[in-house]
């Protein structure tokens, strides 16, 4: 492997509090006090520039506090490196060709043909062959596809994060709809098998995902349907209050799963939406939209449909455009400034031609050819404020309200280069700067509400409930999106949700404590006391062998004896030669309809009588034999199954738990 020089760690750890141009001028000025060149730093004299200068520098965006510790983590990271083995003579090539080091590198995204970064990096890597066989210097396209690669190893890991939640989450939902059978069902596992292996390999397959996500919308949906439709068959006409909860249920997966596509749409199509305000506009009224409940499914499909034809309409009104710029070019005379400007042009074409928009490349090209015609010899000062200006407001996109805040600043500066007069940019990279340090403070903060997550999640995670699986796959998300590195801004969204889920998901299971509390206290007994979920069953309660309630015996529980025997609400195969793997009974209007009646089942009726009082409408248990689920069926009506795991009672009764149905 080709090491990096030490320097660019720290500019690549710390990036995220200061800009990466400021980094490497304290790194540079530094080593020159020293009489060093950048990139021959060893890790002691890194180490040592670290603690005072880039220190000092760090505290005029974070606390001290913060910076201390950021410092103190890049040098962790620096005494970590492991000293270079000698090159193989392959690898010496590539250091000797910045080029093809770059096109090295880049073999690692070639499955992501479609991306915008490895569409533009690709047509760098064209333009940058051409210029390095013709003897000219490519140092500036290098160092713009080396930060690309950075943009896209970072989408990678971001999407590698995603994309294992969504595993997750379509690994949950398939346990619920499996009973169902059929071809949806069948394709979907299909999908998670693929997904699951690419996941192992570290491969994103975002179309994939997509279609499992479609697939189980779809399962969902039908799911929480055939509710209503049990209901009525079992009493004649629909309960007005389950009627309404399904109903509310159905809602809220079409809130989600819309919100997930918008968000998908606004990712795939970020660039056409900048260099577009009134499809932005159009944007950001649909996702208000969205988050009040008021947008269908097809609506959203619409919406990007309409974008793709946009894109193609932006695409070709740019050609037209460049078309004209190069016309303008080539009336111009020959000259250095000019031909940089013509690799700027040429970039440009390729992007195009590979389908991306250049709106950036175009805005840069009129105002460096508005320059070459009234001031040329200004030309080459007035493109390198031009980079910087682009570096600016490339950064800016993914600092929160950076962009917002700077939009018209930077607007003005580049009117200021375009009529060819030098434009301060210290300012505006200032007010970057406090939005950075600002961003990473909100980021210690979610760190911070991540760990509470997680350790909360781990105290608990061995009780039963559908609420404690969600939270745990909730805080395994949490794990790996804490792991991440400086992050997009699409990721730090995705980061603020996962976290604003999961405190919901412990404040529910906190209520559901107090509430399982409540029914102790009328039982007069210590039964529920290591509940998380709606009533999990798992400390020990009284009982003897035939269940009858003797007080709080140790080593005996409260549904830990009921004899094995199958129920009346669905048929179901042994998971083990002596007892069925799910076990079944109904109750109506308070008293058992079906299913052998014992002390136990008596002393249940009791408690769902309690629920019944107390609105809840699912009780998800567990003792130190079995897991128990009711679900409530009407006024006073209970579907309950018992089984030794929860696999078990979802494969053997999760159908029938959630619309009565076998």
């Amino acid at each position: 492997m080709i090491p990096q020089p030490l320097y660019k760690i720290p500019v690549k750890l710390l990036g995220d509090l200061a800009s990466s141009r400021a980094l490497e001028k304290v790194l540079q000025d530094a080593a020159s006090s020293r009489g060093l060149a950048l990139e021959s730093l060893d890790a002691d004299t890194l180490e040592d520039i670290l603690k005072k200068d880039v220190y000092r520098r760090l505290q005029h965006t974070v606390p001290a506090v913060l910076a201390k510790k950021r410092v103190m983590e890049v040098l962790k990271e620096l005494h970590s490196v492991p000293e270079p083995a000698p090159l193989r003579t392959t690898e010496v090539r590539l250091v000797n060709d910045p080029v093809a080091l770059l096109e090295e590198k880049a073999k690692k995204f070639n499955l992501y043909f479609d991306w915008p970064e490895t569409q533009r990096l690709r047509s760098i890597l064209g333009i940058a062959k051409t210029e390095g066989a013709a003897g000219r210097s490519v140092e500036s396209l290098v160092q713009e596809g080396s930060g690309l690669l950075e943009q896209m190893e970072r989408r990678l890991q971001e999407g590698l994060v995603e994309q294992a939640q969504d595993l997750a989450e379509l690994k949950a939902t398939f346990g619920r709809v499996q009973g169902m059978g059929g071809r949806d069902v069948k394709r979907l596992e299909n999908l998670i098998g693929q997904i699951d292996e690419a996941q192992e390999q570290g491969t994103l397959l975002p179309g994939e995902v997509e279609r499992a996500r479609n697939i189980t919308f779809k399962l969902r949906k039908s799911l929480e349907s055939s509710v209503v439709e049990s209901v009525t068959s079992a009493q004649g006409v629909p309960d007005a209050v389950i009627q309404a909860e399904v109903q509310a249920r159905v809602q809220a997966l079409e809130l989600e799963h819309v919100t997930r596509q918008l968000a998908d749409i606004q990712r795939d199509h970020a660039a056409l939406l900048r260099a577009r305000p009134d499809l932005n506009a159009q944007n950001e009224e649909l996702r208000a939209r969205v988050s009040l409940g008021s947008v269908a499914v097809e609506a959203v499909q619409d919406w990007r449909a309409a974008l793709d034809a946009a894109h193609q309409d932006t695409l070709a009104q740019q050609r037209q455009e460049l078309t004209a710029l190069e016309a303008q070019l080539d009336a111009l005379p020959d000259s250095t400034a000019g031909h940089e400007v013509r690799v700027t042009l040429d970039v440009a074409r390729l992007t195009l031609q590979e389908g991306s928009l250049a709106t950036d490349e175009l805005l840069e090209l009129r105002g460096t050819l508005n320059v070459l015609e009234h001031s040329p010899e200004l030309a080459a000062r007035i493109m390198e404020h031009q980079r910087e200006l682009a570096e600016l407001e490339r950064t800016a996109r993914e600092v929160p309200g950076a962009e917002e805040e700077l939009r018209r600043s930077i607007t003005e500066a580049r009117e200021v280069l375009a009529r060819g007069q030098d434009a301060e940019l210290g300012p505006l990279w200032a007010v970057l700067e406090r939005f950075m340090g600002e961003a990473a403070q909100q980021r210690e903060n979610f760190d911070a509400r991540a760990d509470h997550v997680i350790r909360e999640y781990d105290s608990v995670r061995s009780l039963a409930g559908e609420t404690i699986q969600r939270l745990g796959r909730l805080a395994e998300a949490l794990r790996a999106q804490r792991r991440l590195g400086p992050m997009s801004a699409q990721a730090r969204e995705r980061y603020a949700l996962s976290l604003t889920d999961a405190e919901a998901l412990l404040a529910e299971a906190r209520a559901e404590y107090q509430a399982a509390q409540e029914v102790t206290a009328t039982f007069g007994q210590d039964a529920l006391s290591d509940l998380l979920d709606v009533f999990n069953l798992g400390s020990e309660i009284g009982g003897d062998a035939g269940g009858t309630s003797t007080g709080a015996g140790a080593g005996s529980s409260f549904l830990g004896d009921v004899p094995a025997m199958s129920g009346a609400g669905v048929a179901v195969s042994g998971a083990a030669a002596s007892e069925p793997r799910a076990e079944t009974w109904l109750i109506e209007d308070g008293h058992l309809a079906h299913g052998p009646e014992t002390a136990t089942i008596t002393g249940l009726l009791s408690l769902l009588a309690q629920a019944d009082t107390l609105g809840l409408h699912r009780l998800d248990m567990g003792d130190q034999t079995h897991v128990w689920s009711a679900r409530a069926a009407g006024p006073r009506g209970w579907r309950v199954a018992r089984a030794l795991t929860w696999d078990d009672l979802d494969a053997g009764a999760g159908r029938w738990l959630d619309t009565g149905e076998a």
